[in-house]
């Protein structure tokens, strides 16, 4: 995966697409940060999942910052968040949709034996152990409140 943010940033600035090249720096450095973080720790670098939950709280931070600028009136800057997170969610798993989300919820209860609330840790574990980078686990959470609940 890194290798084809590296691409990507090379393929940008040689285009010289300013927005582009600008939001892969971004990753590029944040997945940087996460290596220096994990030096410490004893770990060489951030691994392919390590880098998906990066690009996923990316995301998640642009969501927020587009939401905001456009209920401040500036749907300019709102657009360019959205635009950032087009471009990130370029290095991401497709995110799977309400439906599909349903039937592996549905599943996995299946799977668990799941009844009750007290039982929702171990399906959203194995969620995010089978579906890294494919599912907001927000929703995800809520949908599971509702059938369990």
């Amino acid at each position: 995966m890194r290798e084809q943010i590296a691409d990507s940033l090379k393929a940008a600035q040689k285009g010289q697409d300013r927005k582009r090249t600008s939001t892969l720096r971004l990753i590029h450095a944040a997945i940087i940060d996460r290596d220096i973080a994990l030096r410490g720790k004893g770990k060489d670098r951030a691994d392919d999942e390590e880098v998906l939950d990066i690009l996923a709280k990316m995301v998640k931070q642009r969501e927020e910052s587009s939401a905001l600028y456009a209920k401040g009136g500036r749907q300019d800057l709102a657009d360019q968040e959205l635009t950032e997170i087009d471009i990130i969610k370029e290095f991401m798993p497709a995110q799977l949709d309400d439906e599909k989300m349903d039937s592996v919820i549905a599943e996995l209860i299946e799977e668990t034996g799941a009844q009750s609330l007290r039982d929702m840790g171990k399906i959203m574990g194995l969620l995010k152990e089978r579906y890294r980078g494919q599912v907001d686990m927000g929703k995800a959470g809520a949908k599971l409140k509702e059938k369990l609940g």
